[in-house]
């Protein structure tokens, strides 16, 4: 399946239906009166979250969407039937902007949860709502009014509670394969990876969701290679894994270099974003200067007021995963219990404008 992180639509909810102007004509009856009805109400547009999806594929081709107008009301006081609702299925994670201004309408993230995006518009009273002592003949009734017209962007950012980053070919996909079922594709080219992908991991009985993020470059906060379009992917993340590769292929270029590179990044796009915690794991340690790398980036990190958590691994071999997963997964859970405490509130990164 085609993975689509972004769409732009067009949504109408359906306009009201109008009142009649009608009259009780009935056998012994010559003055039956007014016996107009109401127009029905429109259908509203409504989003709904399913966790069955994971893209917005669906929107990239079909744009438009217009709920159905409500029935004109019909004599013998019969109102017109009320247009159904539009619902529109999207996937847990999408946050819904207004395309002209940019501002989020809605963030969508529970599954189940209905979202009135368009309101649909009021059915028309009948002359029959009218009739008064003076005016026991009215010949007229009301129009019923419009639905909600919107131009809308779905942006999705996934739900995972960790987002491993780096520079293409850190070995994230080979890392996402080892320690879950994801099967994404790997190869030795740099961005192998063009689409985000996740995988559950297994923990002592329990368990975490784990996304791998498109390789990241100098310049991503302002589009460079995959840049910010998969940045906001990493946005909801718990806890980063920063992947270092401990041999670098070219030259000039070191894990402590890779890091500051990626970190500068992610503090361009986002404070909120550099600010989450983070564990480095340094990869590739089955070849020999890799190891040596790890302990020279530990060596310049333990001089930091906060040093942050190092640790060595192999993607490939498993070496130092059990220890990866263990860090990671009390990160995870103690993130996670710091959230429910009462007043605790996530914060979503706003993203700065590249300048």
């Amino acid at each position: 399946m085609k993975f689509v992180d972004e769409v732009s639509i067009k949504v109408k909810a359906g306009d009201g239906g109008d009142g009649a102007v009608a009259w009780r004509r009935e056998k012994f009856i010559p003055r039956g009166g007014p016996a107009g009805g109401d127009g029905g109400d429109g259908g509203d547009v409504v989003l709904v979250v399913d966790p069955q999806l994971a893209t917005l594929l669906d929107y990239r081709y079909v744009r438009e969407h217009k709920a159905k107008s409500g029935g004109h009301g019909m004599g013998s006081d019969m109102n017109g039937p009320n247009g159904p609702p539009l619902e529109l299925r999207v996937p847990p994670g999408t946050v819904v902007k207004d395309a002209a201004t940019g501002e989020v309408i809605a963030d969508l993230g529970e599954p189940g949860t209905r979202f009135v995006v368009a309101k649909a518009g009021k059915g028309g009273l009948g002359n029959m709502n009218f009739a008064t002592s003076t005016n026991q003949a009215p010949r007229f009734a009301e129009k019923g009014t419009k639905g909600e017209e919107k131009d809308l962007v779905l942006e999705l950012k996934l739900l995972a509670d960790v987002g491993i980053v780096g520079f293409p070919n850190a070995g994230k996909s080979t890392l996402i394969s080892r320690i879950s079922r994801a099967r994404p594709k790997i190869a030795d080219y740099p961005f192998t990876t063009l689409v985000p992908n996740l995988g559950v991991v297994g923990w002592r009985e329990r368990s975490f969701v784990v996304a791998d993020i498109p390789g990241l470059i100098e310049g991503a906060h302002a589009g460079a290679g995959l840049g910010h379009q998969f940045l906001r992917h990493v946005e909801r993340c718990r806890v980063l894994v920063h992947l270092v590769d401990g041999a670098p292929p070219e030259e000039g270029r070191t894990p402590k270099t890779d890091l500051d590179a990626i970190d500068a990044e992610l503090e361009l796009y986002s404070k909120e974003l550099a600010a989450k915690p983070q564990i480095i794991a340094v990869n590739k340690v089955d070849v020999p200067e890799a190891k040596a790398a790890a302990k020279k980036l530990t060596t310049a990190l333990a001089r930091r007021k906060k040093p942050p958590k190092v640790l060595a691994i192999s993607a490939v071999t498993g070496e130092g995963i059990p220890e990866l997963l263990d860090a990671v997964a009390r990160e995870v859970f103690r993130t996670t219990a710091k959230e429910r405490e009462p007043g605790a509130g996530r914060k979503l990164g706003k993203r700065r404008s590249a300048t």
